[in-house]
C-alpha cells in the first residue's frame, strides 16, 4: 500500500517538473526571437516566398542594425553572388574577413565563400589564391575542388592532375576519368606540336590511369597516322570496337580512308559493313552507306540500308533507304520519294546530334567534355531522334 502511495506522488511531480521546463525553453524562445529585428524575419518570409531582392533588402537593414551577425552576412553574400551582383558578394566576405575577432571555422567559411565569389567574377587568379589558403578544416575539400575547377578552366592539365591525385588522398571518390582525359589533352597538344614520343607517353599514362579509355586509343591511332604508320592506325581504331562499340562512328572515316590511302577500299567498306551489320548506330550507317554505293553501287547501298531498317527502324535509316530506292525508281515514283525524303530530312535537320546525360546540354558537335556542365565523357556518340509527341 505504501509503494501504491509514493507512485501518486511520483507521477504529479514528474509532470509539474516537466510543465516547468517546458515553460523555461518557451520563454527562452521568446526572448531570443524578440530581441530580433522584425526585418530578419521579412527576410526569410521573402526567402520562403522566392523573392530574393526583397529578401536582400530587409536582410542589408538587419546587417546595419547587427553588424554581428555573422550568418546573416553569408546569407547575403551567397544571395548577392547568386544574383549576379559578384562585386558586393565580394565586399560582404571581405568585411567578415576584416573582423579580428572572428572565429578561426568562420574564418575558412568566409574565404571559402569569398573564393566563389572570385571564382563566378571571372577573377581565377585571385580565387585561386584564395583557395589555397584553406590547405585543412572543413572547407579544405571543397576548396581543392574549386581549384580543380580553375585549372580545367585555364587547361593547365598538368596542375589538373595534381590537384586531382590530391582530392583522391583528402577521401574524394576515384578521379581516374578525369585524371585519363586530362593526360589526353596533353597528349592531343604534342599533337599538334609534332612530338609523337610525347603523345605517346601521354596516352600510356591516361590508359594506365582509365583502361577503358576510348579517347586515348583513337588519339593513339591519330598518332600512328601522323607519324606515317597507317597500318599501326588502323590496328588502333579496330581496338575501339573492344573497348566501346558505341564510339566506332568516331573512328570509321578515319579507317576508311587509310584503307584507301593503302589501296585496300574494298576491304575497308567490309570493315565498315561488319560494323554495321553488328552494331546498327545511325552515324556508322551513314558513313558505311556512301562508301558502299561509291564502291559497289547503289544497288549494295540500298540492301544495307533496308537491312538495316529491318533491324533498328529509325529515321536516318528511312532517309538512306528512300534516297537508294529513289536512285532506281522511274517517275512519277521517284518525284513522290524525293518528295518524302526531303520532308523527312525537313524534319531532322535542325536535330541536334548529342545530348549530354549528365546536364541535358544539346550540340551538335561530339565533346569529350561538355560545355554546359564540365562533365567528361558525358556525351554518347550517337544522334537523337525526335520523341513522337503523345495522343
Amino acid at each position: 500500500m505504501d509503494l501504491d502511495f509514493w507512485w501518486l506522488l511520483v507521477i504529479p511531480v514528474a509532470f509539474a517538473l516537466g510543465w516547468m521546463a517546458s515553460r523555461y525553453d518557451l520563454k527562452t524562445l521568446l526572448s531570443e526571437s524578440a530581441n530580433l529585428p522584425r526585418s530578419y524575419f521579412r527576410g526569410l518570409n521573402f526567402l520562403l516566398n522566392e523573392q530574393p531582392d526583397q529578401a536582400i533588402d530587409a536582410f542589408i537593414e538587419v546587417a546595419k542594425l547587427d553588424p554581428e551577425t555573422v550568418e546573416l552576412h553569408f546569407a547575403l553574400g551567397n544571395l548577392f553572388r547568386r544574383r549576379g551582383e559578384t562585386d558586393r558578394a565580394i565586399r560582404v566576405h571581405q568585411n567578415l574577413l576584416s573582423r579580428p575577432d572572428l572565429p578561426v571555422t568562420e574564418r575558412d567559411h568566409a574565404h571559402y565563400e569569398l573564393g566563389q565569389d572570385f571564382l563566378k567574377a571571372g577573377m581565377l587568379d585571385r580565387a585561386e589564391e584564395t583557395f589555397r589558403l584553406l590547405k585543412a578544416g572543413d572547407y579544405a575539400l571543397g576548396a581543392q575542388r574549386a581549384l580543380l575547377t580553375i585549372y580545367e578552366i585555364e587547361k593547365d592539365w598538368n596542375r589538373s592532375i595534381d590537384t586531382a591525385r590530391q582530392l583522391e588522398t583528402m577521401g574524394a571518390a576515384s578521379l581516374d576519368r578525369e585524371i585519363a582525359q586530362f593526360h589526353c589533352e596533353l597528349a592531343q597538344e604534342a599533337l599538334q606540336r609534332k612530338q609523337p614520343d610525347e603523345a605517346r607517353r601521354q596516352l600510356a599514362l591516361a590508359l594506365q590511369a582509365n583502361p577503358q579509355n576510348v579517347r586515348a586509343t583513337i588519339l593513339a591511332g591519330d598518332v600512328d597516322a601522323a607519324a606515317g604508320a597507317p597500318e599501326a592506325a588502323l590496328a588502333q581504331w579496330r581496338r575501339v570496337e573492344e573497348q566501346n562499340p558505341a564510339y566506332l562512328p568516331l573512328v570509321a572515316e578515319k579507317a576508311m580512308k587509310v584503307c584507301e590511302a593503302l589501296g585496300r577500299a574494298d576491304e575497308g567498306a567490309q570493315l565498315l559493313t561488319s560494323w554495321v551489320d553488328r552494331y546498327p548506330l545511325n552515324d556508322l550507317l551513314d558513313i558505311a552507306y556512301k562508301y558502299v554505293a561509291s564502291l559497289r553501287g547503289m544497288e549494295a547501298a540500298h540492301e544495307l540500308a533496308r537491312a538495316q531498317m529491318q533491324k533498328s527502324p529509325n529515321l536516318a535509316g528511312m532517309s538512306r533507304l528512300l534516297e537508294a530506292q529513289q536512285a532506281s525508281a522511274e517517275e512519277p515514283r521517284r518525284g513522290e520519294l524525293e518528295l518524302m525524303r526531303a520532308l523527312l530530312q525537313q524534319r531532322t535537320k535542325n536535330l541536334p546530334r548529342y545530348t549530354c546525360q549528365n546536364c541535358g546540354f544539346r550540340a551538335r558537335l561530339f565533346y569529350w567534355q561538355c560545355p554546359g556542365c564540365s562533365g567528361w565523357e558525358t556525351y554518347a556518340p550517337r544522334r537523337v531522334e525526335p520523341v513522337p509527341a503523345s495522343g
